[in-house]
């Protein structure tokens, strides 16, 4: 293209499609490292809960709550909603990490029984 000229329709295209891709690489890398935030979040999370099944195996607790899950939930919707996060998006994946928890916790608690209360 020389100086004082309009790029050509398809040289224009060309432009916008490379930095659509660009734009594209570098959403997707921010995706890359939010993906591995979460995952360290969650492997945190799984840390504490892990502990908390194995106090509640220690003094026959219960390994659910509901009273603190239905907490959690509101408290969770109310925080999406906050952040413009569908709040139900959000109930369902805190339910799916409720679930894992208290399956973890029975599992827990199945092995204290089992072994006569030790954890």
């Amino acid at each position: 293209m020389s100086e004082g000229t309009a790029p050509a329709a398809g040289e224009a295209a060309s432009v916008a499609d490379e930095a659509a891709r660009e734009r594209l690489g570098y959403l997707r890398s921010s995706i890359d490292n939010l993906d591995a935030a979460l995952v360290h979040l969650l492997a945190e999370r799984f840390k504490c809960t892990q502990q908390v099944g194995e106090l509640k195996a220690r003094h026959s607790l219960p390994p659910a709550d509901p009273a603190r899950e239905a907490a959690q939930i509101e408290r969770l919707r109310r925080l999406a909603e906050d952040a413009r996060l569908d709040p139900a998006f959000a109930e369902k994946f805190l339910n799916f990490i409720i679930d894992e928890v208290v399956r973890h916790h029975r599992a827990i608690a199945d092995k204290a029984v089992n072994s006569n209360g030790d954890v």
